[in-house]
């Protein structure tokens, strides 16, 4: 009995432990090289920060008028 459940045990894992080795094994960029899109520049940070800190400017002058 005992042989049993780890044999049920050991087929129900090792498929687990097979499918990662296939994710890993696909291929690269069919196209090679060159440069993968980049989502977010540098323009994009710095527009970002400069938001985020006319908010807290705005925010602390709100807060400082109460």
């Amino acid at each position: 009995m005992r042989k049993a459940f780890f044999l049920i045990r050991f087929l129900l894992i090792l498929p687990l432990l097979l499918i990662g080795f296939v994710i890993s094994a696909q291929p690269g960029n069919p196209g090679g090289g060159g440069k993968p899109g980049v989502p977010i520049t540098g323009i994009e940070v710095l527009i970002g920060l400069g938001g985020a800190l006319g908010l807290k400017k705005m925010m602390s002058k709100r807060k400082n008028n109460l």
